[in-house]
């Protein structure tokens, strides 16, 4: 059986109908403007370039700064 690849507008009618019952009339927009909202902020953080990773800090560099020396998780 072949089941077609595209959405109609019967088919998004039905499915706003659906999400309209289950929530609402008033949590509706409020769940559209956070999806809204999520995929702005996913797609600038696409956008944005990439940081250069952190290089780690030898064991010389923080004895100067006087941060304590970790030793197998004893204090």
């Amino acid at each position: 059986m072949i089941i077609p690849m595209f959405i109609g507008t019967t088919e998004l009618i039905l499915v706003g109908a659906i999400a309209l019952l289950l929530f609402g009339g008033k949590k509706l927009p409020e769940m559209m403007r956070g999806l809204g909202q999520g995929m702005k902020s996913f797609k600038e953080g696409m956008n944005e370039p990439l940081e250069k990773p952190a290089e780690p800090v030898k064991e010389e560099e923080q004895q100067e700064s006087g941060e304590p020396k970790e030793q197998n998780g004893e204090e």
